[in-house]
């Protein structure tokens, strides 16, 4: 993958709902990664804890987070760090969430 300077997020939203997905990467550099992540209303979050450091910002929708012991109400504008190997989980969807993602350094497979 090639980075860009400019990304559009409702066609990268558009093409990772194309590809039946809930997440699509669409940036890769060796110290970070970034991608569109997205959870139906009622929906369960099927994601484990990763090896880096991750950044969620939540652009549209409503669901509660935990990042390890603590939990809280997330919304459009929420931002929330999650450090490495620390289990973490959205649940409790009331509305569709739309997040973008950002992984330091880029996620590994």
């Amino acid at each position: 993958m090639t980075p860009g300077n400019f990304y559009d997020l409702p066609t990268v939203s558009a093409e990772r709902a194309a590809a039946g997905k809930l997440y699509r990467e669409f940036l890769r550099v060796p110290m970070l990664s970034v991608g569109v992540y997205v959870l139906p209303a009622g929906g369960t979050d099927p994601q484990k804890p990763h090896r880096e450091d991750e950044v969620y910002y939540v652009v549209r929708g409503r669901a509660r987070m935990r990042v390890g012991p603590e939990e809280q109400v997330v919304k459009a504008g929420s931002v929330i760090f999650v450090a490495a190997e620390v289990e973490h989980r959205f649940f409790d969807i009331s509305e569709e969430l739309e997040v973008l993602v950002f992984f330091a350094p880029a996620e590994t497979a």
